[in-house]
């Protein structure tokens, strides 16, 4: 039982993360998903969930599931974000604000936010442990700093070794 427990994602909200930036400053990561979403779903259970993949999370980040289509309120960077068209026990919703602010228009989509809560790139699509591994790790140690080309990008891919056996 104790290995189940150190292969899961501690999750938390939005505003938890950025309260807890405040006095452990660590990169947050968002999972944009959706109830209906099979494929949010998939990544769910077999790439946050992989044991290399939710330990490096835990160890790096603040990590946080944010429903894209939600009806909560939440103020963040000085403002509220909402989504005035939902309705609950509806299967599809319209895209909460915060969704849309993050210019999020597809679910699953992977968000980082650096150290202040500013966005460093997203991710949009299912991923495999094995494709989400080189960016977590390129992200959490400042590598991304360093890439300003395609062909540098390239080279990271090229050289990185995953720790994932299949």
């Amino acid at each position: 039982m104790s290995t189940l427990s150190f292969s899961q994602v501690k999750w938390m909200s939005l505003e938890e993360a950025v309260i807890a930036q405040k006095t452990t400053p660590k990169k947050i990561i968002i999972d944009f998903y959706a109830d209906w979403c099979g494929p949010c779903r998939i990544m769910e259970k077999n790439t946050f969930n992989h044991p290399v993949i939710s330990k490096f999370i835990n160890e790096n980040y603040y990590a946080v599931k944010f429903n894209a289509e939600g009806g909560e309120d939440i103020t963040l960077f000085g403002q509220t974000f909402s989504n005035p068209g939902f309705q609950s026990g509806k299967q599809k919703n319209s895209m909460h604000g915060f969704t849309k602010y993050m210019n999020v228009n597809a679910v699953p989509t992977t968000v980082f936010l650096d150290e202040k809560g500013m966005p460093i790139t997203l991710l949009q699509g299912a991923l495999t442990a094995k494709e989400l591994e080189p960016y977590i790790l390129f992200i959490a140690n400042g590598e991304y700093k360093k890439i300003n080309s395609r062909e540098k990008w390239e080279n990271y891919q090229q050289k990185f070794r995953s720790s994932i056996k299949n």
